[in-house]
């Protein structure tokens, strides 16, 4: 890889929805997850892009990848948890954009 990396859009306590989309191909994130709003807990780096590695691409821009974190009664309905029990996901950032406020 040469190094190129898209710039970081997301920090700790933002609020983000992943994308809701269904592109075909080798797909990095969850089916559950897509249309769920959750809060980033951490950024955990800047790795080529595994949809493209899968199919032998350079990977590049290298993506951010971050630590979301979702509460579970609302990815799952009829949770029958603790209100306060939740599911962390790592996620690339290209699968993500902004929530609105109170959407988490």
């Amino acid at each position: 890889m040469s190094g190129t990396a898209e710039a970081v859009r997301f920090k700790p306590g933002d609020r983000v929805r992943v994308r809701a989309a269904w592109p075909p191909g080798h797909v990095r994130t969850p089916w559950y997850i897509r249309g769920q709003a959750g809060v980033v807990e951490r950024l955990c780096g800047l790795y080529g892009n595994p949809e493209q590695l899968a199919y032998g691409l350079s990977g590049e821009p290298r993506q951010p990848l971050y630590r979301v974190r979702f509460a579970q009664h609302a990815v799952w309905p009829g949770y029958g948890g603790a209100p306060a029990d939740t599911v962390d996901i790592e996620i690339y950032q290209h699968w993500l954009e902004p929530a609105g406020d109170g959407e988490c």
